[in-house]
C-alpha cells in the first residue's frame, strides 16, 4: 500500500501554522467589526450557474479552474472558487434588498484547480468583505481603508503597496474597449496565444498580461485614463482625495484591470515584492451591475478578498506568550489530586496540561517542550499541607503556595 499523502494542492494546517491563520481571521473580523461589518457564511458549494453567470462562461476560472460535479439528482454543483458570487446570490435569494446598505465579512476555504505554487493551493483560504447598496465613492474609500487597517494591525503595512485604478463607468469602458480592440487587432500576430483569445472575449484582461511580447505591444496602447468621462473622473478623484485625507498612500497603476463586464470605477490591490511572482495579497473592486446581472434588483457593490496563505507568509515572527501551566504529580498517589486541581484551574480560565505518564524528570521535559510558563509540582507533603510548589519556568524561581491562594498567585498568566 502506498504511503498516504494529502491530495495535490491541499495542505494540512498544523499547530503554529493554524495559529497564524486564526490570528489573521480573528484580527480581520475584529477590525471589520469596528467599521460595522458583520460576519456571514455561505455554503462552500453552489449551483454551477451562480459562478458561470458571474465569472463569465469564457473566463479562465469557469473554463479551466472550477471543481464542478453532478449530484445524484442530476444537478450541476461547483465548489466555490471565490466569495463574492455566493454573497450576491445570498443577497438575492434572501431578499435582502430592503436591508441595504449591507456590510458583510466572510472567511473560509475556496477551491480552484490550478497549478499549486508558493502561496497558492487548490484549496486555499480567504477573508473578504462586501459593501452592498452604496453607489458613492465613500464606500470605496471605506473598504480600502478597512483593508489597510487590517494589514496595519497585522504589522504588514510596511510590506505592501496599495495600487489603484479607475475602470470608469459603462459608457467610458465601452468607448475605451473599442479603441483598445482596434489597436490590438492591428498587432494581433505579435500577441501571445492567450491574449489573442482574450482579444475576442475580454480584451481588457490583456492589459494585465505578464507575457514579454504582450508588454511590448502594450507600450503604445491607448490608456483607459484618456477615455474616462467627466463623471468617471470625478468619481476617481473623490476616491483618491478620500484616501489622502485618511493618510493612506497609494500609487496609480494604469494596467490594473478587471476583465469582467460588471466591474467598474475603482479597482485596487495591495501587492508585495516579498513573495516572488505571487505579489497580490489583497484585491478588490466595484461591481455595480453584478447583482442585476444575476437576476436581482439594480444594486451597487464593492468588496475585496485576501489570501490567508499569502498573508501568513508575510506575518512577522513573534514569540508566543507563555500562558500554559504544566501540572505534575510526584507519584501515582498524587495523580487524582492533580487531575482535580487541573480541573479547578481550567474552570477558572487557565490553560493546564497534565502529562499522562512518566516520572517527574520526564514530565518536566514535556513542560519545556510545550513551552509552559509554569510548572505546579505536587508531592505527598504538598497534599498534606494543602499547598503546591509553583515553579516559574522562565526565571527558575519557585515558591510554595497555599491552594486557597493559588488562583490569585497565577493571575499574571491571564
Amino acid at each position: 500500500m502506498s504511503k498516504l499523502q494529502p491530495v495535490r494542492g491541499t495542505h494540512d494546517l498544523l499547530f503554529d501554522e493554524a495559529a497564524r491563520h486564526r490570528r489573521i481571521e480573528a484580527t480581520a473580523l475584529e477590525v471589520a467589526g469596528r467599521y460595522g461589518f458583520r460576519e456571514v457564511a455561505t455554503p462552500i458549494f453552489e449551483f454551477t450557474e451562480v459562478f458561470a453567470r458571474t465569472l463569465g462562461e469564457t473566463s479562465d476560472i469557469v473554463t479551466k479552474e472550477m471543481y464542478t460535479f453532478e449530484t445524484k439528482g442530476g444537478e450541476s454543483i461547483t465548489l466555490r472558487p471565490e466569495g463574492t458570487a455566493g454573497i450576491a446570490r445570498a443577497f438575492i435569494s434572501g431578499g435582502l434588498a430592503q436591508q441595504a446598505p449591507l456590510k458583510m465579512f466572510y472567511r473560509g476555504p475556496m477551491f480552484r484547480h490550478e497549478r499549486p505554487q508558493k502561496g497558492r493551493q487548490r484549496q486555499f483560504h480567504q477573508i473578504g468583505v462586501e459593501l452592498i447598496g452604496v453607489a458613492g465613492p465613500q464606500a470605496d474609500v471605506e473598504v480600502i481603508a478597512l483593508a489597510a487597517h487590517i494589514l496595519a494591525e497585522l504589522r504588514l503595512q510596511g510590506s505592501v503597496t496599495l495600487e489603484i485604478n479607475s475602470l470608469g463607468d459603462v459608457e467610458s469602458r465601452a468607448v475605451y474597449r473599442n479603441a483598445l480592440v482596434e489597436y490590438l487587432s492591428a498587432r494581433k500576430d505579435s500577441l501571445s496565444v492567450e491574449s489573442q483569445e482574450r482579444l475576442l472575449r475580454n480584451p481588457l484582461r490583456i492589459l494585465d498580461s505578464k507575457d514579454a511580447n504582450d508588454r511590448k505591444v502594450l507600450i503604445d496602447a491607448p490608456s483607459l485614463a484618456d477615455y474616462l468621462n467627466d463623471e468617471s473622473q470625478a468619481f476617481f478623484a473623490a476616491v483618491r482625495d478620500g484616501l489622502t485625507r485618511l493618510g493612506i498612500s497609494f500609487v496609480i497603476n494604469p494596467s490594473l484591470v478587471r476583465g469582467l463586464d460588471y466591474y467598474g470605477h475603482t479597482a485596487f490591490e495591495f501587492t508585495t515584492d516579498a513573495l516572488g511572482a505571487q505579489g497580490t495579497v489583497l484585491a478588490g473592486g466595484r461591481y455595480d451591475t453584478l447583482i442585476e446581472q444575476m437576476g436581482g434588483p439594480p444594486t451597487p457593490g464593492i468588496g475585496w478578498a485576501a489570501g490567508i496563505e499569502r498573508l501568513a507568509m508575510l506575518l512577522p515572527d513573534e514569540t508566543a506568550a507563555r500562558h500554559l501551566i504544566a501540572a505534575i504529580p510526584m507519584g501515582e498517589e498524587q495523580e487524582a489530586f492533580v487531575q482535580s486541581l487541573a480541573s479547578t484551574l481550567r474552570h477558572a480560565g487557565f490553560a493546564v496540561d497534565v502529562g499522562y505518564s512518566g516520572n517527574v524528570g520526564k514530565r518536566m521535559k514535556r513542560a519545556d517542550k510545550i513551552n509552559a510558563a509554569v510548572a505546579i509540582v505536587v508531592g505527598s507533603d504538598e497534599v498534606r499541607d494543602d499547598s503546591v510548589m509553583v515553579r516559574n519556568l522562565e526565571t527558575g524561581e519557585q515558591k510554595l503556595v497555599k491552594q486557597a491562594e493559588l488562583i490569585q498567585h497565577l493571575s499574571f498568566l491571564k
